[in-house]
């Protein structure tokens, strides 16, 4: 891998083209695919879970349909209406090495294939963190009309600065403001699991988590793996806590079904429904997924009862736990607000997840540029002008 991007790094290109979904997931398990740190939005069963989007799985490599790859994308393609064309978009990716200098050399046959296959703009997602912020820090700065954008940075990635500047360079633009525009949460909460047992996750957490763990506990809640066959009372536990808490997913019961069946069959246990019961009744139900070193607490449902016995606190404990024996370098407890008003309905969320100890990462965010001609920049401006309405 590393002579092939020398080479990229010197401006050279790369070969792309398409792949098929077993040579693409046997090059995310091995050791240079799994160090690109792919998210499962990258995993070709993604593709089943997106409706009303066309599919496409390519590789960059010396040889990318013998299976000599040293990246990978999931490009989802839909049709703007009333036209052939598309808009492509690649979610939480490319999945590529983005420390390369030599980024046109991943980008250009990118964009070059993107543009053969009908697409007249392309929208990414890339992997490095932009900036950081430790709970404590986040915590203390909590007040009135605060937000995040308020509170200097505990750390500042060096490469998402560097790859944000190449990006502008080469006339992508950040979608969106600090909120909106975004598929993907601009603004996630990680727990680092790399080098650490289970003595010091526990000593990560607050007083007041820690104590809550051990109120389920003595209260008798107890932690169970469900399956496919609980899905329907996760989503009425979810549909209660949208109720309550003032948000709305906008997905079906149908979603997480296919969600559910289509990460299980690309690999066993990827995607697992967690469930905390109390007294013969499930209180709290939690979605993790796992993808390399990486595991995912996605969506979270509580029921409006019994809520003194905190089952979601004992649930989460249990799944940082289990994320720990997997052997996942990060636990990321997925979107949280940037408001940092008390007051702000959103912010109870990210008080939660404050409470294990992690971080508040700001990542890169998505990038968006029409392809080259005339005809698809015309596109893309009515396409901006479509969704600036919506």
């Amino acid at each position: 891998m590393s002579a092939l991007l020398v080479t990229a790094g010197h401006g050279h290109e790369m070969s792309l083209g398409p792949v098929t979904p077993a040579v693409y997931r046997a090059f995310l398990a091995s050791g240079e695919g799994a160090e690109l740190g792919a998210g499962f939005l990258q995993c070709p069963s993604w593709a089943q879970v997106k409706e009303g989007w066309r599919a496409q799985l390519v590789g960059w490599g010396p040889e990318p349909e013998s299976g000599k790859l040293s990246g990978v994308a999931l490009v989802l393609l839909r049709q703007l209406p009333g036209t052939r064309k598309y808009f492509a978009y690649l979610p939480e990716g490319p999945v590529v090495d983005w420390a390369d200098p030599g980024l046109d050399g991943w980008l250009r046959p990118l964009l070059r294939h993107l543009r053969a296959a009908g697409a007249f703009a392309v929208r990414i997602g890339p992997s490095p963190a932009y900036r950081r912020w430790s709970a404590a820090r986040v915590k203390s700065a909590t007040g009135p009309g605060r937000r995040l954008s308020d509170v200097l940075a505990s750390q500042v990635d060096p490469l998402g600065a560097a790859v944000a500047e190449r990006l502008r360079a080469r006339g992508w633009q950040r979608c969106g403001g600090e909120e909106d525009g975004d598929a993907q949460p601009r603004h996630v909460f990680q727990v680092p699991l790399a080098g650490r047992g289970p003595d010091d996750l526990w000593a990560g957490l607050n007083q007041e988590w820690r104590r809550n763990v051990r109120r389920a506990e003595r209260s008798g809640v107890e932690v169970v793996t469900g399956g496919a066959g609980d899905l329907p009372e996760f989503y009425r536990l979810l549909r209660i806590t949208e109720e309550r808490d003032g948000f709305r997913l906008g997905r079906s019961l149908e979603y997480y079904e296919r969600q559910y069946a289509a990460l299980n069959a690309e690999e066993p246990g990827r995607m697992r429904l967690c469930l905390a019961r109390h007294g013969g009744e499930t209180l709290a139900a939690h979605t993790m997924v796992h993808v390399g070193h990486r595991v995912w607490y996605q969506t979270g449902a509580s029921a409006d009862h019994r809520r003194e016995v905190r089952p979601s606190n004992l649930l989460q404990w249990r799944m940082l736990l289990e994320a720990q024996a997997l052997g996942a370098h990060v636990y990321d407890m997925r979107g949280v607000p940037s408001t940092l008003d008390p007051d702000d309905r959103s912010h109870g969320l990210l008080r939660w997840k404050l409470g294990t100890g992690g971080e508040v990462v700001e990542t890169l965010g998505e990038w968006e540029r029409p392809l080259d001609g005339t005809a698809n920049h015309a596109l893309y401006r009515a396409f901006q002008a479509y969704v600036a309405r919506r």
